[in-house]
């Protein structure tokens, strides 16, 4: 009996002890080095140029550096005709037609340094585009006079540039003469334009004017018995910009 006791007794300091060493706080291991990485700075991105930023860099063509090629804009620039026609079946109403397109292309070439050196490229218009304040008008002048939709491209061939000077100052209006070929309804004539251009800031605007007879194209003048007919000579107008 007193055997039986004892062990028992010894058990349950055995399993005390156990329970001890189980619920003693483990020992804390030392903390890892930093690595190399975490070490390094921090590196802050790079924040990417706004567009102001971008526009700011952007610098004009040198206007000294030597010749410059500028494209006529289409869709900013325009070709025009104005002829007056008058109505019979209207008590002999006159009126002034106008015709428009925006759609053209060309290059001009200049030196600012050496403005005599300028030269003009061909000029295309596609007349086929022409708009007036008239369907019945436009088409009519498509299908049967200008015959527009068969010669769609009015093309102007420059030969020669009277009034360049022997230098310019950026922003001064230039006023030219300017003469060519002109091909219309596959009809070549030579005329001369009227021109006025500044060159500012980049940019080339101005305006040529010219008059043309519709006879010598082969296009006119256009007579509709009984409703209309049509003055000879018509008014060449267009507007440019050009960078």
């Amino acid at each position: 009996m007193r055997k039986l006791i004892f062990w028992a007794l010894f058990g349950l300091l055995v399993l005390a002890g156990c329970a001890s060493q189980a619920t003693s706080t483990p020992t804390a291991q030392p903390a890892e080095p930093a690595t190399q990485a975490a070490l390094q700075p921090t590196e802050i991105p790079t924040a990417a140029p706004t567009e102001a930023a971008v526009e700011a860099t952007t610098h004009e063509p040198d206007l000294a550096g030597g010749q410059l090629e500028f494209n006529i804009v289409p869709g900013e620039s325009s070709v025009s005709y104005e002829v007056g026609e008058t109505f019979f079946n209207q008590n002999n109403r006159f009126n002034m037609a106008v015709g428009t397109t925006t759609q053209l292309s060309g290059k001009i070439t200049i030196d600012p340094a050496n403005p005599q050196n300028a030269s003009i490229g061909p000029i295309e218009v596609d007349i086929s585009q022409l708009q007036s304040d008239s369907d019945r008008r436009d088409n009519t002048i498509r299908d049967r006079f200008l015959e527009s939709r068969r010669f769609p491209i009015a093309t102007f061939l420059p030969n020669e540039i009277d009034g360049l000077p022997a230098s310019y100052t950026e922003g001064d209006t230039l006023n030219l003469k300017v003469s060519g070929d002109l091909t219309v309804h596959e009809v070549t004539k030579p005329v001369t334009f009227d021109v006025q251009a500044t060159l500012e800031n980049g940019e080339l605007r101005g305006s040529a004017a010219t008059t043309i007879l519709m006879s010598e194209f082969g296009v006119g003048p256009i007579e509709m018995a009984g409703i209309l007919g049509t003055e000879d000579q018509v008014k060449i107008n267009m507007e440019f910009v050009a960078r």
